[in-house]
């Protein structure tokens, strides 16, 4: 079985094709092309430094798999990480989508090639290194920076969804949807009295046994506020969760290691909160890393 660690070594993969969820035709049209739009104005040059202008160092291809201590399971990740200058951009994808010989054509490209690349992770990943060239986190005035401690996989995990979790801020009881299944963000949301929905394209279960809905309409419905992964970005569900957020007056809490400076662009519209979690990621590493907190 593929898909993210379970004790939130990664970004989960997000929730599978939006079914009718009560999104108003308005809302839908004003967010259907949010990641196109966006995608336009950085290849205009209306963001900063023009894209054609950068060109990418490194490009790394990366599969990586997972199994924590005392798990059934192994997990298994793909990313596209590409280097610009002193940053990095990167993206999730599923097995299949890039092939590893990617990276011998995108070193040394200018990164507007890249960002109209008709790969989806690709494009994620090139307007991740451009948007985290032109703003980095480690320097953006609003951020406020986490430091996630030294350890084991499984103490730096439950401390990056610890500091996920303290984004949301939600009632006794509230249902909170999870789009991407992190085990110890599930226990994160339950310990602030939230009612986790948790929603995934591979995973049935949770840990404890509880149901995961492969539809995000499904939870949707139901919610209170959502919490969703980066991969949204590039499996085409960020748009539709986007409008039914902003339809629904929703609170939208993003955790994103891939994608995070893209997210960043959508504070206050429609995105409420963001965990940003740049590359290198927690699980690439056992020393102290920095996880950088917005909100809107």
């Amino acid at each position: 079985m593929t898909g993210r660690p379970a004790a939130g070594a990664g970004e989960r993969i997000a929730g599978a094709a939006m079914a009718s969820d009560g999104t108003n035709e308005e809302s839908g049209r004003m967010t259907a092309r949010a990641l196109a739009e966006l995608t336009e104005s950085v290849l205009a040059g209306e963001r900063g430094r023009p894209p054609s202008e950068l060109t990418v160092t490194s490009a790394f291809w990366l599969r990586h798999a997972t199994r924590l201590a005392g798990a059934a399971t192994t997990y298994l990740n793909h990313y596209v990480v590409l280097r610009v200058g002193g940053v990095f951009g990167a993206s999730s994808f599923e097995s299949g989508e890039v092939a590893a010989d990617f990276c011998e054509g995108a070193a040394g490209r200018a990164l507007a090639e890249l960002i109209a690349d008709e790969r989806p992770a690709v494009r994620v990943a090139a307007l991740d290194a451009y948007l985290s060239a032109v703003r980095p986190h480690r320097t953006a005035p609003e951020a406020e920076v986490v430091a996630l401690p030294a350890g084991t996989p499984e103490q730096r995990a439950a401390a990056r969804d610890a500091a996920v979790a303290g984004l949301l801020d939600v009632e006794p009881e509230g249902r909170v949807a999870l789009i991407g299944v992190v085990n110890p963000l599930i226990a994160a949301i339950r310990e602030r009295g939230g009612v986790p929905l948790p929603c995934d394209l591979n995973l049935r279960t949770t840990a404890w046994g509880d149901p995961v809905a492969e539809s995000m309409a499904t939870v949707l419905a139901e919610a209170d506020a959502v919490v969703a992964t980066g991969m949204t970005l590039s499996n085409d569900t960020f748009d539709p969760l986007l409008a039914t957020c902003r339809a629904r007056g929703l609170p939208l809490i993003v955790y994103a290691q891939t994608g995070s400076a893209v997210v960043r662009e959508f504070l206050g519209a429609g995105v409420t909160a963001l965990s940003a979690e740049p590359f290198p990621f927690s699980q690439f590493s056992a020393e102290e890393t920095a996880l950088y907190r917005y909100r809107r």
